[in-house]
């Protein structure tokens, strides 16, 4: 069983090793081989027996491994037997090393026994005699020996010398105290003491000890150092009141000067003696400022107020630059919410350069120009008392901004419209402008003073007088459209005569509309930036406060107004031409001639009102669009209906109605660009709506002119071009065609009878809507329609 096992596992051996021809070729010219272990037909079977070719070489060859096994087992007992005999050598060696750790160990810690004890000993000398200069290095040493002895404590000589360190702590702290007690009383009448070498060493002595040490020193010594200002400005002094607070900042830094003269040196300068001075001269100043602000609130105006509010940012500002800040982590003062800017706006009068750009550049508001300034530490630090009396500011600006708008409607009377300005478009007022570089003002000097409930009242004043502008500047200004008794449009206006002049706006009051359009503009795109900057200014917790959507609204509203005027104006100049070509004769029209005279009006109209809109509106070419949708949606209704009015009219009379059609279609496709020598493509939703109309009024007079015999076809022809087809506009067809009732009245039955079953669910108001021709079918009646027209002519 073992023979064939193995002679399977070989097998399976040499199936594995069995490589290709080009492979073995490769690796015999690579690595070249005599061995016949690496032949490719090597034959493990011959191999052995070539080796032993019989029985007795076998036998010979497994008493040599025999006797190598017995080789090997013998030098493994010497290696034993040697391992043995260096463990007990080094034996003894083990041991005089242990001993020798252990008595370094013992000689060290009696070296430090003896540190510790005589340390003890000069450490309580050196503090009898206020040697503080010796005492600090040396207490240091000995608080590092005595971490040593920690594990020891348990023996009674170590216990007895860590109580002598302490109560020698204890005693040095008290005495420092004592000393600096001394050197600057907090009471009395006793002037502080000059710097000292014995007091500098002490403090390097309190560096060590306990920190309430040094923080008690640092307490009693800035309180020493203030107490004059207490008495200077207490508040029933004259000088304590806000009209002399740049005295409570000149003293301080003549203070600051004082100290670093004399007491500089004396204090570690880790300790940052001199921000910590000026950091408690600040919570004292702000609290002393509250607290008279309280009692004299209505002795502050906002001149004060400001005046005030400025002097002591900029104070802020002086301590930012000479000062880290590293000392209000200590948990004396709380983080501020509201950043510094670059600039303090109340230094300025008048608007900064940055502000007067909005005056000229739209966007301003949302894109600030200076990148935003490092953080103040010290902003706030004392300003932050203002913020109960910001009201007064709020009040001020509302009164401000009440004037300002008085004084833009008293300048728009006196110096009237803007001149037209067909180059450059229609004119912003300059007025606007003005209120939004005084809305930026006013945003950052709140801004500066609180980002709380105060940014919020401004924000209701800004609503106040975002109104006030869109309807006393805006819409105040607008052309009036109605008689003051009766109230009525600029149509109920017009002569009606044919060819009479009609009442219509002049290019002033054309050019007025279109200033007013981009200046609502304007405000519209700005407020949403002014809405935008106060959400970022803001506390987070009010930024859903902030909403100045129903101001954004109004001037929507504005601009709406403004549109529908202008389009009211060019469709009453044309009402006189359309009722002229109502009351025409049009069944005695005896040939198609050239456009009709209403035609040559209507056109004479827009020619003259579109070119100046659109020059006026040139910086805001989406509204002269809409401008253009308007009048398309109000005149081609309006042509339609009076185009029903028409009748009866002859089959000549309907040539030249359709002339007359198609050449009011062209000239309103071409609308937006005409008079224009820059040729632009109408936008496609205007297109859209002059072909849908215009197209309608060709197929309804399309269908006038076509023999209204035999019926069926007649009525075939009006379902199949009049998409909107219904039984009150084919009555009306039929009229303009001079059919009598009795005639109509078979051919109405008949047109019910072929008009197409309304879907399920969808109720007849009668009248039927087909689905909308697509643009192919629409493009292909265009084509037939025009066709049709050179053929007439």
């Amino acid at each position: 069983m073992m023979e064939e096992e193995e002679l399977e596992f070989v097998e399976e051996l040499e199936a594995v090793l069995q490589l290709t021809p080009e492979v073995q070729l490769a690796i015999e010219q690579v690595f070249p081989s005599q061995d016949p272990l690496d032949r490719a037909d090597f034959n493990a079977v011959e191999y052995i027996n070539t080796l032993f070719p019989t029985e007795q070489a076998l036998e010979e060859a497994q008493k040599a491994i025999q006797q190598l096994f017995g080789k090997i087992k013998d030098i493994k007992d010497k290696a034993e037997k040697s391992e043995q005999m260096v463990k007990e050598i080094t034996r003894d060696i083990k041991q005089l090393d242990h001993a020798k750790r252990h008595l370094t160990t013992s000689i060290t810690t009696l070296n430090h026994l003896h540190m510790l004890a005589g340390g003890v000993d000069s450490l309580e000398a050196m503090t009898r005699r206020r040697q503080y200069g010796e005492v600090a290095n040396l207490l240091q040493g000995v608080m590092n020996v005595l971490e040593h002895f920690h594990k020891y404590m348990g023996i009674p000589q170590i216990r007895q010398l860590s109580e002598r360190v302490k109560a020698a702590q204890t005693e040095l702290g008290q005495q420092i105290l004592a000393d600096f007690e001394e050197a600057f009383p907090s009471q009395g009448t006793k002037r502080p003491g000059g710097p000292s070498n014995v007091l500098r060493d002490a403090c390097l002595v309190a560096n060590i000890l306990d920190p309430r040490i040094k923080q008690e020193i640092m307490k009693k010594f800035i309180k020493q150092h203030l107490s004059e200002y207490l008495v200077l400005f207490q508040e029933n002094q004259d000088v304590a009141w806000l009209d002399k607070i740049d005295r409570r900042y000149a003293w301080i830094k003549r203070q600051l000067v004082d100290y670093e003269e004399k007491y500089g040196c004396m204090f570690p300068r880790e300790w940052y003696m001199a921000e910590r001075i000026a950091v408690e001269f600040c919570h004292v100043t702000r609290t002393e400022l509250a607290k008279i602000m309280r009692t004299r609130a209505k002795e502050i105006e906002v001149k004060l107020l400001l005046f005030a509010i400025q002097r002591t940012t900029n104070f802020e500002g002086f301590l930012a630059k000479r000062f880290s800040g590293c000392t209000l982590t200590d948990g004396t003062l709380k983080k501020l919410e509201s950043p510094p800017t670059s600039t303090n706006p109340f230094l300025e009068d008048e608007p900064t350069p940055e502000m007067e750009e909005l005056a000229t550049e739209k966007g301003d508001l949302g894109q600030p120009k200076k990148p935003k300034a490092p953080d103040n530490p010290f902003h706030g630090i004392v300003s932050k008392c203002f913020e109960p009396h910001l009201y007064v500011y709020i009040e001020s600006q509302d009164k401000n901004l009440g004037e300002l708008i008085d004084r833009f409607v008293a300048d728009f009377k006196a110096q009237g419209p803007p001149k037209p300005n067909t180059d450059e478009g229609g004119a912003v007022l300059p007025s606007c402008a003005d209120l939004f570089v005084y809305y930026k003002k006013c945003m950052v000097q709140c801004s500066q003073l609180s980002t709380g409930e105060p940014m919020i009242a401004l924000t209701t004043i800004f609503q106040k007088y975002l109104r006030e502008y869109a309807w006393k500047i805006l819409s105040g200004n607008l052309p009036k459209t109605t008689t003051s008794s009766g109230g009525l449009t600029i149509s109920s206006l017009l002569k009606e005569k044919e060819g009479s002049e009609v009442a219509k706006f002049t290019l002033e009051e054309l050019c007025l509309i279109c200033s007013i359009l981009s200046t609502a503009e304007y405000c519209l795109a700005t407020t949403q930036q002014l809405e935008e900057k106060l959400k970022e200014k803001v506390d987070v917790s009010l930024i859903e406060r902030i909403n100045l959507t129903g101001e954004m609204d109004t001037f929507s509203t504005v601009i709406s107004s403004s549109i529908q005027l202008l389009v009211q104006d060019l469709d009453a100049a044309c009402d006189p031409a359309l009722t002229a070509m109502s009351k025409m004769q049009w069944q005695n029209v005896e040939h198609v001639g050239d456009q009709s005279p209403y035609v040559t009006s209507v056109i004479l109209h827009i020619k003259q009102n579109v070119p100046i809109i659109r020059d006026n509106l040139a910086s805001t070419r989406k509204y002269f669009t809409q401008f253009c949708i308007k009048f398309a949606n109000s005149f081609i209704p309006k042509f339609i209906t009076h185009l029903f009015k028409c009748k009866p009219i002859s089959m000549v009379g309907a040539e030249q109605l359709l002339l007359d059609t198609h050449s009011l279609k062209m000239v309103l496709l071409d609308l937006p660009s005409i008079g224009s020598q820059v040729v632009r493509k109408a936008p496609a939703s205007y297109t859209k709506i002059v072909v849908k109309g215009m197209t309608r009024a060709e197929m309804i007079l399309k269908v006038v002119m076509a023999p209204h015999e035999p019926l069926v076809v007649f009525v075939d022809n009006y379902i199949k071009l009049l998409t909107d087809c219904n039984t009150e506009t084919f009555q009306k067809i039929l009229d303009m065609k001079g059919l009598k009732r009795s005639e109509q009245s078979s051919m109405l039955e008949l047109l019910r009878q072929r008009l197409p079953v309304p879907p399920s669910g969808v109720e007849s108001a009668g009248s039927l809507s087909l689905m909308a021709p697509t643009p192919e079918q629409e493009s292909s009646r265009i084509r037939k329609l025009e066709k049709l027209i050179k053929k007439r002519l």
